[in-house]
């Protein structure tokens, strides 16, 4: 890869295998990687109290015009590829997004039904705007705007079905090359986790690859005020907004099986593997 280094921008909701893709990416070793950047900014804009809030407030910039400097400056390491894990709960609507005409974005799904059933393991109270739904949908649509074209998407189910032919189909997307060093990562923490890693990465950190399909998740309890979307303070916007959103999100969802980047199903799963994080 010569010229200017490829700037990854995977965005997705939490546990979605999100960082057992930021490890694959790292495994390649032509590539740097960023967990959750704009972690630190989202809780001092929000006030949301998160597991090991303070420590993660002091181990980032809370300027969000600061961490989007830094996603387009030097790149870590000077590696030629640069692979930034991001979370899209964490964009709020005050938050400026212009620094994502500079970079390839691609976009990371799951089905909800796993997503809110992990998330619920972790955490008692759950809302809408804590999964990223319908944040996802809007970014997904700001970056085909952009190019005129939608993103790579690529289903986590179909990663851990077969992860070799999907991530080859989701390198081809994103115009990088595929290795099965990617397949592949020794266990433990890594210093590019970040601090929070030990409130949620129990189950990555225990991986040596990637997990084949998981049993169906148990049915969720039906706790209707578990799920109400956060005042508008907590969101930058009013729950009215939110909710057209949400309306629109639910018509028009970018998770077409054509949509680029997005690895068919198969049945080849790996053993000693990372699951939800």
């Amino acid at each position: 890869m010569e010229g200017e280094p490829k700037r990854i921008a995977m965005w997705s909701g939490p546990r979605n295998i999100s960082t057992a893709m930021m490890r694959s990416f790292e495994a390649r070793g032509d590539c740097a990687v960023t967990d959750e950047p704009f972690y630190a900014a989202y809780l001092s804009r929000t006030g949301l109290d998160h597991p090991m809030r303070e420590e993660v407030i002091a181990s980032q910039p809370r300027d969000p015009e600061a961490v989007a400097a830094a996603l387009l400056g030097p790149v870590p390491a000077g590696k030629p590829l640069w692979y930034q894990k991001h979370m899209t709960l964490h964009m709020l609507e005050s938050f400026r997004l212009g620094w994502m005409a500079h970079v390839t974005n691609a976009f990371l799904i799951r089905e909800p039904k796993a997503v809110l059933a992990s998330y619920a393991a972790k955490r008692a109270h759950v809302t809408l705007a804590d999964i990223g739904f319908v944040q996802q949908h809007e970014l997904f649509d700001r970056a085909a705007d952009q190019t005129g074209k939608p993103p790579p998407v690529v289903d986590a189910a179909d990663i851990l079905a077969d992860p070799g032919p999907a991530l080859e189909k989701l390198c081809q997307a994103l115009g990088v090359a595929y290795t099965e060093a990617m397949l592949h990562w020794p266990a433990g923490r890594r210093a590019t986790d970040g601090v929070w890693a030990p409130a949620w990465y129990h189950s990555v950190e225990r991986s040596t690859g990637f997990e084949g399909p998981r049993e169906p998740p148990a049915p969720l309890p039906r706790t209707a005020p578990a799920w109400r979307s956060p005042p508008a303070a907590a969101t930058g916007s009013s729950n009215s907004q939110r909710r057209s959103a949400a309306d629109r999100a639910s018509s028009s969802r970018p998770t077409s099986p054509k949509s680029p980047g997005r690895a068919g199903p198969s049945s080849k799963p790996l053993p000693n593997s990372a699951g939800s994080t």
